[in-house]
């Protein structure tokens, strides 16, 4: 059994706007170009162009048609990957030490050196979070971009998460949900951000901000003035469908 650290210094994670998230998968590419080639490679792909392709993705959108009782809908997108919890089963379950929670960010990675395969982590985690790499032999999963957030080689608005960078609309946001003084930790203040699952007490470190489905409303039809009986306009159009017709 792998322990947990008594507490984290940090607790970076993500913060996802369901309200704003279109659904357009940059997230998921970005993740698949930046980790194929970092901390996790390789990130195997079967059969990619067929009729049934798999493979290891750190992150995954599923779409949602959601209704309020007045009948209104709307399209809800819903980015899944690991949320970093604090009391992660994933870790406690590992019976080589290879999934850990870093002291220093919280974290939570996979030691592919150690790692054995057995996918206990996988049937633990409650999220389906992880990604068992059929190729490689490991568990693979979101690591934040830790090979990027703290590389000093590249320019310092890059040094977030691969799928923040390349979000268009701005749905996905990075920092220390610690520290309430954060942008993020403000933003689940502002908008009630809640957590995926919090009745089963792993507390996720990632949180999802709501969409205001309850903003959207039908636009009303506007109607067309109705020309006056015995119109000039009226008869014309009369004139005109008659002569149409024949």
């Amino acid at each position: 059994m792998t322990c947990l650290p008594e507490k984290t210094d940090k607790k970076l994670g993500l913060v996802i706007d369901l309200d704003i998230c279109v659904g357009c998968h940059a997230c998921a590419t970005s993740c698949k170009e930046w980790n194929t080639s970092g901390y996790s490679a390789p990130l195997s792909d079967h059969d990619p162009y067929g009729a049934d392709p798999s493979g290891a993705w750190l992150n995954r959108i599923h779409s949602f048609e959601a209704t309020t009782a007045e009948g209104v809908s709307k399209t809800v997108h819903f980015p899944r990957s690991c949320l970093h919890c604090e009391e992660p089963d994933c870790v406690t379950v590992c019976p080589t030490g290879a999934s850990y929670k870093r002291e220093e960010d919280g974290i939570v990675l996979v030691n592919p050196d150690t790692c054995i395969g057995c996918k206990l982590c996988s049937w633990a985690c409650p999220y389906g979070a992880r990604e068992y790499d059929y190729d490689d032999g490991v568990m693979k999963k979101c690591t934040l971009c830790v090979d990027r957030i703290y590389n000093e080689n590249i320019p310092e608005e890059d040094r977030v998460p691969a799928c923040v960078r390349a979000c268009p609309t701005g749905a996905r946001a990075f920092g220390d949900l610690g520290d309430p003084d954060s942008d993020v930790s403000k933003s689940v203040a502002e908008r009630d951000g809640f957590n995926l699952l919090d009745e089963f007490g792993y507390k996720p470190v990632n949180k999802y901000l709501p969409p205001r489905i309850n903003s959207v409303q039908a636009a009303p039809v506007a109607e067309e003035p109705a020309a006056p009986d015995g119109s000039r306009l009226e008869k014309l159009f009369a004139w005109a469908d008659k002569a149409l017709s024949r």
